[in-house]
């Protein structure tokens, strides 16, 4: 899938912008600071996603020209194209909505001018996006970790999307019961009907987590060998805050001491009678507590390059290659899923990269994905690949093709 031409209303810093976009080459988007890079993209992965990489506030994301307005709002359009030549037209707006008394915003999606749910376009249009901050995915929190794979899986995944919706709302629920059960203001027993739910949405998400992991550790480590000249070697570590057993009646585990093994899928039947196990097992010291202490919203990945944990031993230029490994088994490993390359989204990349990194990721951006890439410096891309890129100038919200002169 590919965009061929991209419409914002009242988005970010761009008051109106029609722009096409060609997909047989990579197209840099050039510019001062704060003109408007960085929102092109965050449009496209929100058109993909339906959510922000860069914030949780709906709000933030309508220009600011617009409060002044009745009511505010803003407006994305993407007209798609396939290999096979399709044609679609999604559509996102965002809106204020008054209607129960107090100021939200609303989200209407359309597909083809139908009405639609969020579920309901899911996968038609997908990204991965490639940040200099994504060197947490090596240094930074868990959370981080967990936010990758997510992202990563709601897009191709339907299930695993319709579970981790489901338990993002059962987990606060079971928490505030939890505290009402310490507070002797309700009953244990009521937790069963809680635990049930949350193990069904839970043994989907890491049985999913645990092949994604598996099938894109071969594509990263393969990556990684090329780009370290076969030096180094990565692999990753599932940690699952629930261990779930391969034979739950002969005890056998399926997992060493780095984690779940990546080696042995386990179905979410064979996950969620341990899950409703360990939840029993811990529901005293979850009432004390008042929070649920394991689950999929504690789980953990790590990064190993030669079988030692990248975060703790590794030097920053480890981090940036285990990095750019996992990105480019990304984009490989949605296009497995889905026959066709996602979008491929890179926002100030190229500059935090040494020479030999920078290299090895523009020899391969010449490839089926359609690639936007934003920099400050145009004179940091060799005058081969500026000859292959389309370039486009942003400057205070508009996007044009520069003149002769640059």
């Amino acid at each position: 899938m590919q965009i061929d031409h991209l419409s914002l209303t009242n988005f970010r810093n761009y008051a109106r912008l029609e722009l096409s976009l060609p997909a047989d080459r990579p197209i840099v988007l050039y510019g001062d600071n704060a003109q408007g890079k960085t929102s092109a993209l965050e449009a496209i992965y929100y058109l993909a996603t339906s959510s922000s990489p860069y914030t949780t506030s709906d709000r933030q994301l309508i220009h600011w020209r617009t409060e002044s307005d009745p009511i505010p709002f803003a407006r994305l359009s993407a007209e798609l194209g396939g290999e096979a030549g399709a044609y679609d037209k999604l559509d996102i707006t965002l809106m204020l909505d008054m209607s129960s008394g107090a100021a939200r915003f609303k989200k209407s999606v359309k597909h083809n001018s139908v009405e639609k749910r969020v579920m309901d376009v899911v996968g038609l249009l997908n990204v991965v996006l490639f940040l200099p901050q994504d060197l947490s995915l090596v240094e930074g929190a868990p959370s981080d970790r967990r936010r990758f794979m997510n992202a990563t899986l709601r897009q191709v995944d339907i299930d695993y999307f319709l579970a981790l919706n489901e338990y993002e709302k059962i987990l606060p629920q079971r928490n505030a019961l939890l505290k009402r059960i310490g507070e002797k203001r309700a009953g244990a027993v009521e937790l069963e009907y809680w635990d049930e739910q949350l193990a069904s949405s839970g043994a989907i998400i890491i049985a999913g987590r645990q092949q994604f992991l598996r099938e894109l550790e071969v594509k990263a480590r393969d990556t990684h060998q090329a780009i370290t000249g076969g030096k180094e070697t990565l692999s990753l570590g599932y940690m699952p805050s629930i261990m779930p057993r391969a034979d739950a009646d002969s005890g056998q585990l399926s997992f060493d001491l780095l984690g779940l093994d990546l080696n042995r899928q386990l179905s979410p039947e064979e996950i969620k009678p341990q899950f409703l196990e360990h939840l029993l097992k811990r529901r005293g010291e979850a009432i004390r507590r008042g929070v649920t202490p394991a689950g999929p919203h504690r789980d953990e990945l790590r990064l190993f390059i030669n079988d030692r944990d990248c975060g703790l031993y590794g030097s920053r230029g480890q981090a940036r290659t285990a990095v750019m490994a996992l990105k480019f088994a990304e984009l490989e490993w949605m296009r497995d899923q889905l026959g066709e390359y996602p979008l491929f989204l890179l926002d100030e990349v190229v500059a935090e990269l040494d020479s030999k990194r920078r290299r090895f990721l523009l020899d391969r951006l010449n490839g089926g994905a359609q690639t936007l890439l934003t920099t400050t410096e145009l004179d940091i891309f060799d005058d081969a690949f500026l000859e292959s890129a389309q370039l486009l100038h942003v400057r205070d919200g508009q996007i044009q093709q520069p003149d002769k002169n640059g």
